[in-house]
């Protein structure tokens, strides 16, 4: 059985739309001032010696987020992620946090070309603010499209924009990230489309508080090699996400990857982070998620 077709980009154009119907999965949160400074409560009972654990929002667009939010803290994660301020709220009030916050660039439009800099590093800044006065750790940011940019230009563009908000990074202790995503299926032109360009961007950067996103899925499409390609730079990636390959569904026998082998690569880095599942389920979803989790604790 399929899903329909839904990607990120898709997903988040319609993140503001109208509430779903509530259904019948967990307890439902209110709300409360997202500007609260105080961090939220760690999940209940998360099962020792394993990673942190994440979900990103995106995925899972037939079920309300308070919804989601409970069946997570019941499912001992403790993080929804990739959310707008607004939501942040939502999920503390579960006892979760947000891994992984929206930044204020796009997957076609980021700090890549001179002339975004003027919208985007005063925003980023303001985002970044708002992540440490919410006690969240990590925000994301992308490269942008080439259009023709070549890959030289386009790691100066990225380093001289990220150099002007990565001092307020530090300040605010929150780390940017940068994810990588694949260019052959989903997102064609992204420039940060591979681990190298994205390592050397960190190393002109040379902050503490930037680092690159490693989506398993996206890198698999475009180098493969993942568990090697992360032995030799974990100390430049601070964020993981997971999916199936091919079709970014379940983690499970349908798909080519091991993901419990790369799990306890990641492990083994003393990686000290968040991995979050990021896969489109095709069967019933928390059914879904919680065997990913299970295949994820190591």
């Amino acid at each position: 059985m399929s899903s329909p077709t839904i990607t990120r980009r898709k997903a988040l154009a319609t993140l503001a739309g109208a509430a779903l119907a509530a259904i019948p999965l967990a307890r439902a949160a209110t709300t409360s001032d997202s500007r609260t400074a105080m961090p939220p409560a760690p999940a209940a009972n998360p099962p020792s010696g394993r990673l942190h654990h994440s979900v990103c929002k995106w995925c899972y667009p037939g079920i309300p987020l308070a919804a989601l939010a409970g069946a997570a803290r019941d499912l001992s994660l403790e993080s929804i992620e990739l959310l707008e301020p607004a939501e942040w709220p939502v999920v503390r009030q579960a006892g979760l946090v947000c891994a992984m916050a929206n930044g204020t660039t796009t997957i076609a439009d980021g700090f890549n070309r001179l002339e975004h800099h003027g919208k985007y590093v005063p925003s980023m800044i303001e985002r970044i603010k708002a992540c440490a006065e919410a006690g969240l750790p990590n925000v994301i940011c992308f490269s942008g499209n080439r259009g023709g940019l070549p890959d030289e230009q386009g790691l100066e563009n990225c380093a001289t924009g990220l150099k002007q908000i990565a001092g307020a990074a530090e300040k605010a202790g929150v780390t940017v990230c940068m994810e990588l995503l694949n260019s052959r299926v989903d997102h064609p032109d992204y420039q940060c489309d591979h681990t190298a360009w994205g390592v050397e961007l960190v190393k002109r950067v040379g902050s503490e508080r930037f680092k690159l996103l490693y989506d398993i899925y996206h890198m698999q499409i475009m180098e493969g090699d993942v568990i090697r390609t992360i032995q030799d730079n974990h100390a430049f990636i601070g964020h993981y996400h997971t999916g199936g390959v091919p079709g970014r569904h379940e983690i499970d026998e349908t798909q080519e990857l091991n993901y419990p082998a790369i799990m306890r690569a990641i492990k083994a880095t003393g990686f000290s982070g968040f991995v979050a599942q990021e896969f489109i389920p095709t069967r019933d979803p928390l059914t879904s998620l919680r065997e990913a989790i299970r295949r994820c604790s190591v």
